[in-house]
């Protein structure tokens, strides 16, 4: 019996890889959800599903819920400028813990990458290696969800806006990035891998606005920004300045490749292609 936790399971990507684990036949019993609201995982504990409460600022708390565990599923955190101490929190606790595996989600070619959100994870990476927990690296590229998420707005004024000129995104959804996280924690012989994860088919924001097109009956066209003005426009559309800057400043590092992955390795890994850009949309699109 192997017992499996994810952190900031009740999150988008979170919820997807808990799913997972179920389906690729993971006892629910020997799931655990970490979690700060108990009350927003109501649902996974009819499941079946062990839920426990923690914070990532609260070494306490990341101790009491990962005792017992044997592999941890890493979900990087959401705080974008409070990663590097809450991650090295979840590190140090997995260390007292004596996991025998992290499998942490990270950014495509976060040792070398330039774009922004990169830095925290480059951060993370380097505290496991440190650890000497046996670590593999999930390095995800974006999720088709970042785009697809602002589709009633995108039809609602026939615009996709952006600053990735004709840059190639290898985006996936995320239930493709939590299947292959699932694969990882319930196989053995990852430890020690990296992984540079991303869609097969990379697409440029000109080619999603004309899928949307197709799949909608709405015309909608890409729109190309400076990364201030997208920046200005994400504020505008109630984003957080600082997030809405990270967001801006990667489109940047997305139109100079700074997402795209041509290794094959999330294929690989689901032992299936990965889903369509097409069928992401048309699944929103409905």
């Amino acid at each position: 019996m192997t017992t499996i936790l994810v952190t900031g399971a009740t999150g988008q990507l979170g919820r997807l890889a808990i799913d997972s684990l179920l389906a690729r036949g993971v006892a629910a019993g020997d799931v655990v959800a970490l979690v700060r609201d108990a009350g927003r995982a109501s649902d996974l504990a009819e499941r079946g599903v062990t839920v426990r409460t923690g914070s990532f600022d609260d070494a306490a708390s990341l101790d009491a819920a990962l005792a017992g565990v044997d592999r941890l599923l890493f979900v990087s955190g959401s705080e974008v400028g409070r990663r590097v101490q809450q991650h090295q929190n979840v590190v140090d606790a997995a260390v007292r813990a004596g996991v025998e595996l992290v499998a942490y989600t990270s950014i495509v070619r976060a040792d070398t990458s330039s774009l922004g959100l990169a830095g925290e994870h480059r951060a993370t990476e380097e505290a496991l290696a440190a650890s000497g927990l046996p670590t593999v690296l999930l390095r995800n590229s974006w999720y088709v969800e970042n785009y697809t998420s602002q589709l009633p707005v995108q039809l609602e004024h026939g615009a996709v806006l952006g600053a990735a000129g004709e840059g190639r995104v290898s985006a996936a959804t995320r239930a493709d990035f939590a299947e292959a996280a699932a694969v990882v924690v319930t196989e053995d012989g990852h430890a020690g891998q990296v992984y540079e994860l991303g869609g097969d088919q990379a697409f440029t924001l000109a080619e999603y606005a004309a899928e949307l097109s197709e799949q909608s009956g709405t015309p909608v066209a890409y729109r190309d920004l400076t990364v201030a003005d997208y920046a200005a426009a994400l504020v505008g559309a109630g984003l957080p300045e600082g997030y809405a800057q990270a967001l801006a400043s990667s489109d940047d590092g997305l139109k100079h490749g700074g997402l795209l992955v041509e290794t094959g390795d999330l294929s690989r890994l689901l032992g299936r292609p990965t889903t369509p850009l097409a069928e992401a949309i048309a699944a929103a699109v409905s």
